[in-house]
């Protein structure tokens, strides 16, 4: 009698814009295919609306704990780039099959081998990169016309056009939230503290960008990169595009952000846009860089900044706690010996913690 060969079936598509029968139509012609050759079709794993780049994508994943398991024969896929567009995690993937005695089929190219991975690889990279370069032009067209880069400011929504669709690369002045930058530079520029402002907001109960608490970080953010709403130049009339580079981590494969060059930023006014008037913007930076000196002058022995030098060590569960009222991170505080474990959110006052509660 000879051996039933076990076949899993994996299909995926990358967008909500794609149409989600691909994933049914994809099955359909594996299935047929599967038939074919005799081979018994034991699963079928998807993933929709789920780009290739995301490595952890669950039904990818669970596919492979089949494959680790011993529960398959042969995986069968439309092509290659169903399971990924890297060349060096489509070369693991054949890898894992390898060790594991798993063949890998797929429409296009048939039983892969290592001259496949070599070959679509590169061509998937090459892809890749030429499409990355396509969608960086037309994004440097849209912001030069007057249109948004991508990204949405708090402050600002998508306006929806007359078919109900939003009205993509547009932005339109939200008048609630608007009225809570300025209150911000106000208060700011008053000399209240980014940590005051956020504990009074959430106690008004005012929504944060997030949807969830506001936090000091959220109102000062960093000046180079032009994050936090103290920073976001959107809010005197002038968009900021091509301030930041991302690049693929490696190891992680998560998107890694670096500050590109000033001349390289590129600068179109949108004055409909505006929220925030000169004289209050001049004050907040004039705010900003006084505290900045104060800080650069606090300087420990080794020429460390003040903020560096006061850095807290990392501890063996640094990272790994979190509160069980609010669900915030837990952090260290205390000094000389002992040291104790606060929530960060009741310490920011972004949540309250009934009294008595100290995590």
């Amino acid at each position: 009698m000879s051996k039933v060969v076990r076949c899993v079936i994996y299909a995926r598509y990358s967008t909500d814009l794609q149409n989600a029968n691909s994933v049914r139509d994809q099955i359909n012609k594996c299935e047929t295919f599967a038939a074919s050759r005799g081979w018994l079709v034991i699963q079928r794993y998807d993933d929709r609306a789920m780009s290739v780049s995301i490595r952890q994508r669950p039904g990818y994943q669970q596919m492979l704990a089949g494959v680790e398991a011993g529960l398959v024969d042969v995986i069968l896929a439309e092509a290659l780039d169903r399971f990924t567009r890297d060349q060096a995690e489509a070369a693991l993937l054949l890898q894992r099959c390898n060790f594991d005695d798993v063949e890998i089929h797929t429409l296009s190219e048939g039983h892969v081998s290592e001259i496949h991975v070599g070959m679509a690889g590169t061509m998937n990279a090459l892809y890749l990169k030429e499409l990355a370069r396509k969608t960086r032009r037309g994004l440097e067209g849209r912001v030069k016309d007057g249109g948004s880069g991508g990204g949405k400011s708090y402050g600002y929504c998508v306006p929806v056009g007359a078919q109900g669709l939003p009205e993509v690369g547009r932005l339109e002045l939200v008048p609630a939230e608007a009225a809570v930058v300025q209150r911000i530079f106000r208060e700011y520029a008053a000399g209240r503290s980014p940590h005051a402002i956020a504990s009074r907001l959430n106690e008004e109960g005012i929504p944060s960008p997030s949807g969830r608490h506001w936090k000091q970080n959220t109102i000062n953010g960093n000046r180079l990169r032009g994050t936090g709403i103290l920073n976001n130049e959107l809010y005197i009339g002038v968009r900021v595009w091509n301030r930041l580079e991302y690049r693929k981590s490696p190891d992680t494969h998560k998107r890694v952000s670096r500050l590109r060059p000033v001349d390289q930023w590129l600068r179109v006014p949108a004055p409909d846009l505006r929220i925030v008037d000169d004289l209050l913007w001049a004050q907040a930076k004039a705010r900003q860089g006084t505290a900045a000196r104060r800080l650069a002058v606090a300087t420990d022995p080794n020429m460390a900044s003040a903020a560096q030098g006061l850095r807290r060590r990392r501890y063996l569960l640094s990272g790994l706690l979190r509160c069980g009222k609010c669900g915030g991170r837990m952090t260290v505080a205390g000094s000389g010996a002992s040291r104790a474990f606060y929530c960060a959110n009741a310490k920011e006052k972004v949540t309250v913690h009934p009294p008595g509660i100290f995590a």
